[in-house]
């Protein structure tokens, strides 16, 4: 499939850099050089879908993760949008709300999280003082949801002038659209409550919105049916996840990203309801299992991750054979260019 330039379409691509949070911005939220030299450095990769981005103040969840709501976000993307650019490369901004996998010390105005409902998650989170448990997170009112909604769509302008080629909405791993997914998150009893096409209708709004203001061609959305992470706990994946693809469906968007469980039978539903790509990361297994899902008919599109993260020149290795780096976990999240920048490559 061509890109529409007419639409702002992102290209085509056999396979793309999967988003991966690596908490190396400013405490402000602005992206540096050290992340413009990341994200050149793989910009081979045919399409970077960046870390998880806070569109607003309160979207953020973790320490030093970027945002994409103010003047000073703007410019820093535009270093790295710049840099990708300047190698021929194509970056998608992820647009992630945390919700309630926030803590008061992460954020800049230390408020409580907010939810769709006050349902406070298991688990700690990590903060400057160390680990904490993270509290009973507030719940939006009605109107709040729709302000909500509204931070999507600026930050989604914002991208784009950032020079980003479009963005990716995080509605998996259980973050904000998640939450408004899941029975054991949402127990709300307005509009956005209850019954399935009550809950998928925020992920819809943010989806609308987004398509409105920047383009259906340069928008795409990523779902994770049936991902317990983050305290998620879905009593209806097999009915909730084909309403939600038909939902979005008519908005035409550029792609659908999925976050494969292990299921294909689920995965070959959403397939055949979703109309334009479908990208898909099937974590923990090699180059060969994953282009052969493109092979099968099951994906347009495969994304990687940690195998991108070590590996600058992902592509030239695969095409060579050459061996792969190994990841270090140790470097994963936060910290300066050691496990960052600094993976070698077959020419360096």
């Amino acid at each position: 499939m061509e890109p529409d330039r007419r639409r702002g379409d992102l290209p085509a691509a056999p396979a793309g850099h999967g988003p991966l949070t690596r908490n190396r911005s400013t405490p402000n939220g602005v992206p540096t050089e050290l992340n413009a030299e990341y994200y050149a450095q793989r910009a081979s990769h045919a399409l970077i879908i960046t870390e998880g981005t806070q569109p607003s103040a309160d979207g953020q969840g973790y320490l030093l993760t970027p945002g994409i709501y103010s003047e000073e976000h703007i410019a820093g993307w535009r270093k790295v949008t710049d840099a990708v650019h300047k190698v021929d490369g194509r970056i998608v901004i992820q647009l992630m709300h945390a919700g309630r996998m926030s803590h008061p010390d992460n954020t800049p105005h230390h408020r409580q999280p907010v939810a769709p409902s006050a349902v406070q998650p298991a688990g700690a989170m990590f903060t400057a003082s160390g680990l904490q448990e993270m509290p009973v997170p507030r719940e939006l009112s009605t109107e709040e949801v729709a302000t909500t909604v509204d931070d999507y769509r600026r930050a989604a302008a914002a991208a784009i002038a950032a020079g980003a080629d479009g963005v990716e909405i995080h509605s998996a791993n259980g973050y904000l659209p998640h939450q408004f997914l899941a029975t054991n998150t949402n127990q709300r009893t307005d509009q956005y409550g209850g019954s399935i096409d009550n809950r998928i209708r925020f992920a819809v709004e943010v989806a609308t919105a987004v398509t409105d203001e920047i383009g259906a061609g340069r928008t795409g959305i990523r779902i994770s049916p049936g991902n317990p992470f983050n305290d998620i706990a879905e009593s209806d994946t097999h009915e909730l996840y084909p309403a939600l693809v038909r939902a979005l469906a008519p908005l035409d968007l550029a792609y659908l990203h999925i976050v494969h469980g292990g299921d294909d039978e689920p995965l070959r539903t959403l397939r055949k309801l979703w109309p334009t790509r479908l990208v898909l990361n099937r974590a923990g297994t090699d180059i060969p299992t994953r282009a052969k899902d493109v092979e099968d008919g099951l994906a347009d599109i495969v994304t990687v991750g940690t195998m991108a993260l070590a590996n600058p020149d992902l592509v030239e290795r695969v095409r060579t054979g050459a061996p792969l780096n190994t990841p270090d976990p140790e470097t994963f999240y936060g910290g300066g260019e050691a496990g960052y920048t600094d993976y070698p490559t077959l020419t360096a």
